[in-house]
């Protein structure tokens, strides 16, 4: 009599470093969970973002279950980040052997983790490939690049995505348009989003918005922004002239308001019209996001996050790596000069600002074809479909 044992099923090893990553791997985890037949999905967090408090309050909220590795890497420069990230995730790798590695975004941990499995020999997959600032002075963008070309199979959130990755010698039939799950995680948790009104009576401000005032949102923390005096200086400065006639809400990212008391810049902040406050969890923030007026910014995420609420934007960047927001959306890039944001900021208030429209596959669905395609792509051996 022959016996035949039942083959292994197929395993994914996705990794987060960063909270940027955890809107993204959330909706993933659950559509690749879904499949059937089943897929082995793990969770491996490196700690590259390791504030334990926040770090829970965001898994909690998004439903993400707990990391089934851990690697407390913890602060350091890029290139320390780096090898810590490489050096703990290899032993991880080898004891999981998983049938492929799924990266998203472009924080460190991405290329730290796709570098080791791609050396490994283990297929990678990268969620959010081609996207591009072209600005080389940006971390994230060589993280970006590097990813891409080492990835085997590879998700754009937007048709831009493709052209910068064919330029780049990436064959086309490794690339699959299939949307934003930064929208997924929006669209299934807007119900759920914190009021305002909340927030800002738990800072101990109710009366912040009294009347129903509208409200800007500011949110800083690139060191092209925050690292020099001087820049920081005139973006804090328009913040104030902004808020003499629109209230700033002002979450502040915990690198940001180190160098704000390092250059002596605390007394730029001290009027009523602007609100401090911590680093918020998603929900928090999304229900600041969703009621705004006008959101300031130099987050990529969150001027994907306004164009989906319809919300105008304005990036304190010369350059964005998501061009759809502002061809389609609501964004406007605005970079650092005072003048420019104040003439954005002048134009919104007369007419209202960019209306937009939602884009192409950011339905709330795009980790479904993401899951549909990895297991298609994993049935066919791995190789391009």
């Amino acid at each position: 009599m022959i016996t035949t044992s039942t083959p292994a099923p197929f395993s994914i090893l996705c990794v987060v470093g960063a909270r940027p990553n955890f809107m993204k791997m959330a909706p993933i985890m659950a559509a690749l969970s879904a499949i059937e037949p089943k897929i082995d999905v793990r969770l491996v967090h490196t700690g590259q973002h390791y504030d334990v408090a926040m770090n829970h309050q965001y898994f909690e909220a998004l439903g993400i279950p707990s990391p089934d590795i851990n690697l407390e890497v913890g602060s350091g420069s890029h290139a320390i980040q780096t090898a810590d990230v490489m050096r703990r995730f290899e032993p991880a790798l080898d004891e999981v052997a998983p049938t492929a590695v799924l990266v998203v975004g472009d924080v460190n941990s991405t290329i730290a983790c796709a570098l080791v499995a791609t050396k490994k020999g283990i297929p990678v997959i990268h969620v959010e490939a081609g996207l591009r600032s072209f600005d080389r002075a940006m971390p994230e963008e060589i993280n970006r690049v590097l990813t891409d070309q080492m990835s085997d199979l590879l998700f754009t959130t937007e048709e831009s995505g493709r052209a910068n990755l064919l330029r780049e010698g990436v064959a086309d039939s490794r690339i699959h348009f299939v949307g934003n799950v930064m929208i997924d995680t929006l669209r299934r948790n807007l119900e759920r989003a914190v009021p305002t009104a909340t927030i800002v009576a738990d800072a101990g401000r109710p009366d912040f918005l009294s009347g129903g005032r509208p409200y800007a949102i500011l949110t800083l923390h690139r060191p092209s922004n925050v690292d020099d005096r001087e820049t920081l200086k005139a973006l804090l400065e328009t913040a104030v002239r902004i808020s003499a006639r629109t209230p700033v809400i002002f979450p502040l990212h915990p690198r940001t308001r180190a160098t704000i008391e390092k250059f002596g810049l605390d007394g730029l902040l001290d009027t009523p019209d602007i609100l401090l406050l911590p680093p918020m969890g998603y929900l928090e923030m999304l229900g600041l996001m969703k009621d705004a007026r006008v959101v300031l910014t130099d987050s990529g995420g969150i001027q994907e996050e306004t164009t989906a609420l319809g919300v105008p934007c304005i990036t304190l960047r010369n350059n964005t790596e998501r061009p759809i927001t502002v061809d389609e959306g609501t964004n406007t890039v605005a970079g650092q000069d005072p003048a420019k944001i104040m003439a954005i900021y002048e134009e919104l208030l007369q007419g209202g600002g960019k209306a937009g429209r939602v884009p192409q596959f950011w339905d709330g669905k795009a980790a479904v074809r993401i899951a549909d395609t990895i297991h298609a792509w994993m049935q066919n051996g791995c190789t391009t479909i």
